[in-house]
């Protein structure tokens, strides 16, 4: 019995080990930094981690639909460049409808390549990084952009303003998060992705259109990335053309370490809200330990790593898989 029970230890370890790992993080933090767990550093966190959750939700979708998006970054620049451009040009009643527009047809663009062509995810959403970001400089000429009445904008109710002592990003991002768990768990359009995700074969076979369940999926990434940069323009106030570079990275991040696994047909949009929080916080406690900015990216990198061989290692049942 003590013999099974141990076997059975490797999965468990697996399937729980980030979460571990996460409150031993927190407790080592909030030990280290009193301002870490203080109420005021925490609703700081909450708001900065809105842009990437925001954006995570979206490409939960597409992964679990079997799928990745890598172009959200470059998106998110280029839709934040346009709402704010648009601002001062035509208004915001009239350029955040614009803005949508734009970002759903790149979205529509991802999805007719990978869904109805068929073409691979991974190289389709690379590729259109590199293109959407020429676009972005052929848009704005390479200037930054910025809102010229900032003050006296209705639009920064997005990004600054607050209801019931929460900031408005955080009301955003929890709605929206519960809005697509409830799609995802409760109509045939979930279940469609994850079937698609799991097994396209069989899927195909049990009558689905997997085309039009794929480009479905990247037009809600493409969404949540219009909402994100709607956010992210509220609160700046304006935007760089590189502002969304590397942020694919850390939504990627976010999603797997929410449980998210990259085989797809697997997933949970309040794992990955949880995901996301468990970066921010990690993020945050290093910069309050004194760590460079850059050491970010490294925890990032060594977070993807250990994330994907627990997800994988939780799939064969075991954490090591002996060398053939």
């Amino acid at each position: 019995m003590v013999l099974s029970r141990l076997k059975g230890a490797g999965p468990a370890v697996a399937r729980q080990g980030l979460l571990i790992a996460f409150i031993v993080f927190m407790i080592g933090f909030g030990l280290v930094s009193e301002r870490f767990l203080s109420l005021d550093n925490i609703a700081s966190v909450l708001r900065q981690s809105t842009i990437i959750g925001v954006m995570a939700l979206g490409v939960t979708i597409v992964v679990i639909g079997g799928n990745l998006d890598l172009s959200v970054g470059s998106m998110l620049s280029f839709s934040t460049v346009l709402v704010v451009d648009l601002h001062d040009k035509v208004g915001p009643e009239i350029g955040i409808p614009m803005m949508f527009a734009a970002t759903l047809t790149l979205g529509a663009i991802n999805g007719f390549l990978v869904g109805v062509m068929r073409l691979n995810s991974l190289i389709v959403t690379l590729g259109m990084l590199s293109a959407i970001q020429g676009l972005i400089l052929i848009y704005s000429g390479g200037q930054n952009v910025d809102i010229s009445n900032q003050s006296g904008t209705w639009f920064r109710v997005f990004g600054r303003e607050s209801f019931m002592n929460i900031a408005v990003p955080i009301w955003i991002f929890l709605s929206l998060a519960l809005i697509l768990h409830l799609i995802m768990s409760y109509t045939p359009f979930g279940r469609r992705v994850f079937a698609v995700g799991g097994n396209p074969t069989a899927s195909v076979f049990s009558g689905i259109k997997r085309s039009r369940v794929v480009f479905t999926t990247y037009m809600i990434s493409a969404f949540c990335v219009g909402v994100a940069a709607l956010i992210l323009g509220s609160r700046v106030m304006g935007s760089q053309n590189t502002v969304g570079q590397g942020y694919e990275l850390l939504v990627l991040a976010a999603v797997i370490l929410g449980g998210t696994s990259l085989l797809g047909g697997a997933g949970n949009i309040l794992k990955t809200v949880i995901g996301v929080l468990m970066l921010g916080f990690i993020q945050n406690g290093l910069l309050l330990m004194g760590q460079p900015y850059y050491t970010q990216w490294l925890v990032t990198w060594i977070v993807i790593i250990l994330a994907v061989w627990l997800d994988v290692a939780a799939k064969r049942g075991k954490l090591f898989s002996p060398i053939a």
